[in-house]
């Protein structure tokens, strides 16, 4: 056993934003103005000599448009969309300058139709921004990229600013997203609206239309998508200057967990170690619990942290799960109190050795206890991620040996020696759960899932990705039948994530999907639209089956074969998810 005194830095705040309650951030507490990073690439008069002075229109959501280049398209005058009532629809409106515009702004109201009306509260728009990222160098891997890779910087469009008016700049492109939250109690028929954008005094009308048919999408709270996005408290104390766990820290967590809970999510991530993952993230992960070792030898662990942390996240209506990582850290070291010496300490014990096992044995059985005192022992795990077998088999020996009543949850490779054990496991994209093995999973209830990371050069949710890889994560779990996705990280802070989304040796947005602020994001927004997508798909298969009407969803069948990896590095997701979304569209009523 090794022991030295440690010291936990305390990373200086950055500049605070205002937060936000709002879907995006409106009124009083909407995020305050900030300044894009300056493009690497700037616009050129000779780029734009023969785009037009100014063009407006919609874009759709498939593409990202340079900030510096001409649009290459003319913008459509209108937008036409279906949706089922309680689903959210989403496009881009673009504004290409050749002048400088020193105010441009975009206002949406109400719609309104012969079934009834859509109030202006359940539209939004908000002012798209230009962050700075990187792309993917010859290996095709977001993991372990080269200094000069990381210095080869662009500008990619991705957060949403609910802030919609500011200059423009000439020679430049500024990209403004409308959703629509379509109520689930408005009456089915086609609604009318029109967006309004306004370029120094001059006013470009876009109207559009939303057709409602009669089925009705649950609530996010309803969903039975397994969202298992990892939070970060700790970047959002530091982002805002404020201390850990103070009352003021949970205010400016509260709006980035709403719009959290609003995407379905079902799962807390809990830090029940210092440091799991190696320092991986710009803010270290502290334990949610403090391990206390006495004079005697023996152990006492203050759950405080962990109990004000889970229960807020509860009120939230996130409570599905509790995952608590973990008992196989990246670097084999555990922090606790030394009571003897005064100081913090650190035990290095490689697992299954007895050093490890007398470490974790007290703490445990102690765990449990608490848990079940509290009533969350049901759904909270013992969670690993990307371990090795000889590993993860030795830490389920511990356990179940300790408490064989405890979950286990695992975000790794696929191993068919430990999977019974296994409760929540996510497999990497290129993995296979065998079917039965699938099937049995779901008939138990046990959350069968796939993650993206680093590894995966596409399809994934960096910055630079093509926004349509998000929305195609819903469709690939319902194609394969899984019960959801994870992804690491929801909210893990680079220094300056509003400018620039790199961080370390990860591409750019590898370690976040929204904003300060709170703003949301493309890539955030289109993963939601996915999951919807999955929600209707699933419920559609189950209403068709009860009646037995199974053989008229051959063609939606049909669409779902096309979300696989191999159909994608060929033709793109944008088309496997538009061809599969105009199949659905039509079993709308």
């Amino acid at each position: 056993m090794m022991k030295r005194t440690i010291w936990i830095p305390v990373v200086a705040a950055a500049v605070a934003v205002a937060a936000a309650t709002a879907f995006f951030g409106t009124g009083a507490d909407a995020p305050v103005p900030y300044e894009e990073a300056p493009d690497p690439a700037p616009g050129l008069a000779a780029d734009w000599a023969a785009a037009p002075d100014l063009a407006v229109g919609f874009a759709g959501c498939d593409e990202r448009s340079p900030k510096g280049l001409p649009l290459g398209f003319e913008p459509e005058p209108t937008w036409r969309t279906a949706a089922w009532r309680g689903e959210r629809v989403h496009t881009r409106i673009v504004l290409a300058t050749k002048q400088r515009l020193e105010r441009v702004t975009v206002e949406a109201g109400a719609l309104t139709g012969s079934a009834g009306r859509i109030p202006a509260s359940a539209v939004e728009v908000g002012r798209i921004r230009y962050v700075l990222t990187d792309g993917l160098g010859e290996t095709g891997s977001g993991c372990g990229i080269s200094p000069e890779r990381q210095a080869a910087a662009m500008l990619c469009e991705d957060a949403i600013d609910p802030l919609c008016a500011g200059a423009v700049e000439a020679c430049t492109v500024r990209p403004f997203w409308l959703s629509v939250q379509v109520p689930q109690d408005v009456r089915p028929g086609v609604y009318e609206g029109c967006a309004a954008v306004y370029a120094d005094g001059r006013k470009f009308e876009l109207p559009y239309t939303v057709e409602v048919g009669e089925r009705v999408l649950p609530a996010p709270s309803e969903w039975r998508f397994h969202l298992d996005l990892w939070q970060n408290p700790y970047s959002v104390a530091r982002y805002y200057g404020v201390p850990a766990w103070s009352e003021e820290h949970f205010a400016r967590m509260k709006p980035y967990m709403e719009l959290l809970a609003r995407a379905g999510q079902k799962v807390v991530t809990v830090s029940m170690i210092y440091d799991p993952w190696r320092g991986q993230t710009y803010d270290v992960y502290d334990s949610m619990i403090r391990w206390v070792k006495h004079a005697d030898g023996s152990w006492s662990y203050d759950y405080g942290i962990f109990d004000r942390w889970v229960g807020f996240m509860e009120e939230l209506g996130i409570d599905g799960s509790i995952d608590c990582y973990t008992m196989v850290p990246w670097n084999n070291r555990f922090y606790y109190y030394d009571e003897a010496a005064g100081c913090d300490a650190v035990l290095e014990a490689a697992t299954g050795t007895p050093e490890f096992e007398e470490h974790w044995e007290p703490m445990l059985r102690d765990f449990a206890r608490h848990l079940r005192a509290t009533g969350r022992f049901a759904k909270t795990a013992i969670a690993m991620d990307e371990r090795p077998l000889a590993d993860m088999r030795s830490v389920i020996r511990l356990v179940k040996r300790v408490e064989p009543e405890f979950r286990i949850a695992l975000a790794g490779n696929y191993h068919a020696e430990i999977e019974a054990d296994i409760c929540d496991y996510s497999i990497a994209l290129a993995d296979r759960f065998p079917p039965e093995v699938l099937a049995a999973r779901s008939r138990a209830g046990r959350p069968a899932t796939f993650y993206t990371c680093c590894v995966e050069g596409a399809p994934n949710t960096f910055t630079f990705s093509p926004p349509a890889e998000a929305a195609w994560m819903g469709w690939h779990a319902a194609a394969r039948g899984y019960a959801g996705y994870l992804r690491w990280a929801y909210n893990c802070w680079p220094e300056d994530p509003l400018r620039d989304s790199r961080f370390g040796t990860w591409s750019g947005g590898d370690t976040y999907l929204i904003y300060p602020g709170p703003r949301s994001s493309v890539r955030f927004e289109r993963l939601i639209e996915g999951i919807q997508d999955y929600e209707k798909t699933n419920l559609l298969m189950e209403e068709f089956a009860r009646e037995g009407r199974s053989g008229e969803l051959l063609p939606l069948l049909g669409a779902l074969e096309a979300f696989d990896a191999e159909t994608l590095r060929r033709d793109g997701a944008a088309g496997a998810v538009n061809r599969a979304k105009s199949i659905l569209a039509q079993y709308g009523d």
